[in-house]
């Protein structure tokens, strides 16, 4: 499972159309929003392509300046950096011990 959040610009005086339509999208779930237009939704996927697939369809809705990925998080890359840390024999760099 992937998470990711979005900053979405909106025209401002449009905020509100928009918002109805992120909440009923069914895509995203809407977090925040400001009287300039910002709002910050989350978006979950299977894969790293349906999430780009609904990022694309929320920088199509109407009234949408731009929207654009703020972090990611992957359970696969945290099982990866798991097993690294696992497997290594001594976790503080010689760097470091001196």
């Amino acid at each position: 499972m992937n998470i990711s959040s979005i900053v979405v610009k909106a025209v401002p005086d449009q905020m509100q159309p928009l918002l109805a339509q992120l909440r009923a999208s069914g895509i995203c779930d809407v977090h925040f929003h400001d009287a300039r237009g910002r709002i910050v939704v989350t978006i979950e996927g299977e894969s790293v392509d349906e999430e780009m697939r609904k990022l694309k369809l929320i920088q199509g809705m109407p009234h949408v300046l731009s929207a654009a990925l703020a972090y990611a998080y992957s359970e696969q890359e945290l099982a990866s950096a798991r097993d690294r840390i696992e497997m290594c024999t001594d976790a503080v760099p010689e760097s470091l011990k001196e």
